[in-house]
């Protein structure tokens, strides 16, 4: 798409060169959603690869993710062989509706961000335990889950000129058990609902998504299916789902238990 109505193009390489926030500013990571979307109210794209951030990192205590690393980046990773959770990134990915051509554009800062229902990498931060880490304009940092910058269907916590710097997962989460599973309209068509399990030492947190307005981290203390899906019952409220083309809030509501029994069934049965 063209994008005629914007003014400028901002290519800052550090971030003291990082622009005052202005009205219609727009972070440009991967671009695939500024440019498939008409955004008339955008005046000006802050390009944020300029600054180059290293995609990812392999630290003492686990993997930053830049928030400008794209998708394909991250599935291909040649990461430890004892970081099992590795497997939910190309899992994550298969459940995005976009081809293997836009994994290697889209970005994963920029999934969470869009906060979309559906943008899986925000489901992967959830069940992971996510870290991610705020840059705000003036100079301070902040910490956050998934879940206190995802607010609502499209909405997030980020004030006019914050920035997601980078998304940390601990070796303590990669290296436990975890499950998946979806459910959709149609075979190949776009995630319903998402559910993922990961095991912890006093029992399992499991994470709706998907076919909720944000994602939900339920920590549960028992391995029993039938206390896992009351838990989760309990902490997501009828409100949270919603209708789209992509499924009704009561079929949502109705097919999720299913697939948290499974999720805890497949996590109960490793134990």
């Amino acid at each position: 798409m063209d994008l005629h109505f914007v003014d400028d193009v901002v290519r800052p390489t550090s971030r003291e060169d990082l622009p005052q926030a202005l009205p219609g500013d727009t972070p440009l990571a991967g671009g695939t959603s500024v440019m498939a979307e008409p955004g008339r109210d955008v005046r000006r794209l802050v390009d944020l690869t300029a600054l180059g951030w290293p995609d990812l990192t392999v630290t003492g205590d686990g993997l930053e993710i830049a928030a400008t690393c794209t998708i394909d980046r991250l599935v291909h990773a040649d990461l430890p062989e004892s970081w099992t959770a590795r497997t939910l990134f190309r899992w994550c990915a298969d459940s995005l509706l976009a081809s293997y051509k836009i994994w290697h554009t889209a970005t994963v800062g920029g999934n969470v961000c869009l906060a979309l229902p559906a943008g899986s990498m925000t489901s992967l931060c959830s069940v992971l335990d996510a870290s991610l880490l705020i840059w705000h304009p003036d100079g301070t940092d902040s910490v956050v889950s998934v879940e206190e910058l995802v607010v609502g269907d499209q909405r997030t916590s980020l004030a006019p000129g914050d920035l997601l710097r980078s998304i940390h997962l601990s070796t303590a989460v990669l290296t436990a058990r975890v499950a998946a599973r979806r459910v959709s309209y149609a075979e190949y068509g776009r995630a319903g609902a998402v559910v993922l399990g990961r095991a912890t030492d006093d029992g399992m947190v499991i994470s709706v998504s998907g076919g909720s307005v944000r994602p939900f981290a339920v920590p549960v203390t028992t391995a029993d299916p039938d206390e896992v899906v009351s838990a989760c019952a309990a902490a997501v409220p009828d409100s949270a789902w919603f209708t789209d083309a992509h499924g009704t809030a009561d079929w949502r509501r109705s097919v999720v238990p299913h697939l948290i029994r499974e999720v805890a069934d497949e996590l109960g049965s490793d134990t």
